[in-house]
């Protein structure tokens, strides 16, 4: 990129609506499809019913069968230390498969402000306690009227079925008044796009990158 050249990225339709109307300058717009941020109905995501949620239904079920005492717990202080070990130890496995991802440093120190800050940010969190140990968890926040938007979750990969038994609690006991649940970009990373499609999105928000060219 130039050191004068001027980009936007992540912009929503209605921003390069207004940014075509810019008089003073022409600009080169393209499909960010990578920042697109995924959409799901609440009711889906709570009851999980139908032929096309069989499969994670299942996982739910097999989950609870294992882990019979397995509880959710919304996120308070008391609970926080506990929530930061999962964190540290979700990037210490990751960050062994891919040592040289920066942006897994950047995304760990942000996550641990918020924690410093919980109650500040008007945050609603969740987290699946297990045999004492917190083994999950996820917060998010009332985008609108009508839609969440989650912004991390995060599990014990060694527990099968966690990631769906935390997604799950956390809309029925925090966001089930809601219409839509917005779970935000995948980041075109391949995992994380197809479990983010697994869970049958109702729609996506299309995100655009824009750069001045006259």
């Amino acid at each position: 990129m130039g050191q004068n050249e001027v980009r936007f990225a992540g912009l929503e339709k209605f921003f390069i609506e207004e940014l075509m109307k810019y008089p003073d300058a022409t600009f080169e717009i393209s499909s960010d499809r990578n920042n697109s941020d995924y959409v799901y109905l609440a009711q889906d995501l709570i009851n999980l019913s139908g032929r096309k949620f069989h499969g994670k239904k299942n996982h739910l079920n097999q989950f609870y069968k294992d882990y019979p005492t397995a509880e959710y717990l919304p996120i308070t202080a008391g609970i926080i230390p506990q929530c930061r070990e999962v964190l540290n130890n979700w990037y210490e496995k990751h960050r062994a498969a891919n040592p040289d991802d920066e942006f897994m440093c950047y995304e760990q120190a942000a996550i641990h402000e918020i924690f410093d800050n919980f109650d500040d940010f008007k945050l609603k969190g969740g987290a699946i306690l297990l045999g004492g140990k917190i083994v999950a968890f996820t917060f998010g926040e009332q985008l609108n009227s009508d839609t969440a938007v989650i912004h991390v979750e995060k599990a014990d990969p060694e527990i099968r079925g966690a990631y769906t038994a935390i997604n799950q609690n956390f809309i029925a006991h925090e966001w089930a008044n809601m219409i839509y649940i917005n779970r935000e970009e995948d980041m075109g990373l391949d995992g994380l796009r197809q479990a983010k499609e697994s869970y049958r999105p109702v729609k996506l928000i299309e995100k655009f990158s824009a750069k001045i060219i006259e």
